[in-house]
């Protein structure tokens, strides 16, 4: 029997938790077709590689991303791939570009993900070909897809498709009855195609971008009950997937999305909801998610919280972050486009006194912890305050106020002030304690958004340096196959596709890791720019030690840093359709 390729000698994790073994590998084709004890044949094989004192794991799953408007001109995904991410999920957070069209798209996704909105809107210009969610996966299909795709259907996408985006930002209007039908009808069309459910949102500090519509909620926030219920009870019959972000600072909110799971009197839900953290704001809830999601599904639901396995540290350049958006200041400043305008405003003392107040008040669900003694600058053209917090500043200056020193900042340098924070995770005992739980999935990267303000592509290489470490020290929390199950067929397996597992007859998606060069590495941040965003500097991870190489369906695409030349050229990834029937 001859092969396209042997892996010989590697650690081999075959995706299901079962217990690890040296083993030998065959490829053929976009398979796996031999996975032997004993060494293989290698007479004319032209790719044998030595993986003797690494690990060989089924490609990693990222089940939170933002790639919808990257994926359309920038097919490889080298981002995700370099780090053994073989298979991303679009559609998150009520986000599609399924029926949108590019000026809607535009004003969902510039804003809130933090995508240019111009090139949300040239982008979608330039490649929508399509009219449904058929001819949508046709038009991927035809793209020289790096890693693997599955999709949801966006909430806010189909809502805007058929209300128009004004209206379907308006407390006051509901759908009608058509435009309900027609919302029903997308979303089974979208189910029937292959799509594994639909992402909703009712987080109220996402908000849109543009003239028309600026700084409204996204479009599913302003869906009612009944709305919601009736697209719902279209998941529940398919058995496919909720993904859902509640209102964190609603009580309300949060129970209505959680107990949607349950199947009490009806078919369960299969819901994941944003998130699970270890929030410096609200440091009691990391008590709480595990035992929700327990409570949940011993009574009949079927309920994870998904989580970002690694501190939550973001980034940002002046005032432009996503978090300012959660209270009424920060939510008036990058209400303005205009820089003059909104420099006037931080000038204001009104304005200041009102920022001040809201980030004296410490109360109340809310994601930032509004500590500028928390807030490390990192660069600006006034070289004495690198390094420092605002805070620091503020006491150096005499004793100014921490927000007056911020915002003095912001006025007199702009986007040239550059600075970070950690917003959750930052615990490594609930970090542990949330990377072992059944009711919490891992991912939550946010893969191709928020490209200026944080970077956790390789969170699947993050999680298993922490389990290599933890066993290493003789205090395992996970063991390393239930760590690689967690970031593979686990995930699959629930989403209903074809991924995760590496089996004879499994789809050949792999990594080949260097558990040596599992370090510190992992957690530095490089620079890259985006040339299909006018050369835009991304914040990267570069860990190029830790992968050997990258295999999808059966062909090498990255390895040591380097992408082969077939990533992005040829189609080495599919579309997968989700296999619950």
């Amino acid at each position: 029997m001859s092969y396209d390729t042997i892996i010989k000698a590697g650690r081999w994790f075959d995706g299901t938790g079962s217990a690890s073994a040296t083993r030998h590998l065959g490829l053929r084709g976009d398979r796996v077709v031999a996975v032997s004890a004993q060494p293989l044949d290698e007479t004319d094989c032209p790719n044998v590689i030595d993986a003797a004192g690494k690990w060989v794991v089924p490609g990693m799953v990222d089940i939170h991303t933002h790639y919808d408007i990257e994926v359309l001109k920038t097919p490889a995904l080298a981002e995700s791939v370099r780090h053994g991410i073989t298979t991303v999920l679009l559609g998150s957070c009520s986000l599609s570009t399924v029926h949108v069209g590019p000026t809607d798209a535009g004003d969902l996704f510039g804003r809130v993900e933090a995508i240019p909105r111009k090139h949300v809107i040239d982008t979608i210009e330039e490649t929508k070909t399509w009219r449904s969610a058929r001819e949508y996966i046709t038009a991927l299909e035809e793209l020289p897809l790096g890693p693997n795709i599955a999709a949801m259907l966006g909430h806010s996408d189909i809502r805007t498709a058929q209300m128009g985006l004004d209206r379907a930002t308006r407390k006051e209007v509901r759908p009608t009855a058509a435009e309900q039908a027609a919302m029903e009808t997308a979303l089974t069309e979208a189910l029937d195609a292959g799509f594994v459910g639909m992402s909703q949102q009712q987080l109220l500090f996402d908000k849109i971008d543009g003239d028309t519509c600026r700084s409204r909620t996204l479009p599913s926030t302003y869906a009612k009950a009944r709305e919601r219920r009736r697209l719902n009870a279209i998941l529940r019959r398919r058995r496919r997937v909720l993904q859902a972000g509640p209102d964190i600072a609603s009580v309300r909110s949060i129970a209505a999305m959680t107990l949607s799971s349950l199947g009490i009197f009806r078919k369960r839900l299969k819901t994941t909801l944003l998130s699970a953290a270890d929030i410096k704001a609200n440091p009691a809830l990391v008590y709480i998610m595990g035992p929700i999601a327990r409570a949940l599904n011993a009574l009949g639901g079927d309920f994870r919280w998904q989580h970002l396995p690694v501190p939550f540290e973001v980034y940002a350049d002046g005032i432009d972050l996503v978090i300012f958006e959660e209270f009424g200041s920060g939510a008036a400043a990058l209400h303005l486009a205009d820089q003059v305008e909104r420099d006037a405003l931080m000038q204001d003392e009104a304005y200041r006194r009102q920022f001040r107040k809201d980030y004296d008040t410490k109360f109340g669900l809310r994601v930032w912890h509004r500590d500028f003694f928390d807030a490390e600058i990192v660069a600006c053209p006034d070289d004495s305050v690198i390094g420092k917090t605002f805070g620091q500043v503020g006491l150096d200056r005499g004793g100014v106020h921490p927000v007056d020193a911020f915002l003095d900042l912001v006025v007199a340098h702009g986007t040239k002030l550059r600075w970070r924070t950690t917003i959750s995770n930052h615990r490594p005992k609930f970090l542990t304690k949330l990377g072992a739980d059944p009711g919490v999935q891992l991912g939550f990267s946010d893969a191709g958004a928020h490209l200026r303000n944080m970077a956790f592509y390789n969170f699947g290489l993050r999680f298993l340096r922490r389990a290599h470490d933890a066993e290493q020290s003789g205090q395992p929390f996970i063991s390393l196959e239930r760590a690689v199950h967690r970031l593979t067929g686990e995930l699959a397996d629930w989403y209903g596709i074809d991924a995760g597992h590496l089996r004879e007859g499994d789809r050949a998606d792999l990594v080949i890791i260097d558990p040596a060069h599992l370090d510190a590495s992992l957690d530095a941040y490089a620079e890259s720019t985006v040339a299909q965003y006018d050369n835009l500097s991304r914040m990267v991870n570069r860990n190029d030690g830790a992968v050997s190489a990258v295999f999808i369906g059966g062909r090498y695409v990255f390895g040591d840093g380097t992408p082969a030349p077939i990533l992005g050229t040829d189609r080495t990834g599919r579309f997968l359709r989700s296999q619950v029937r």
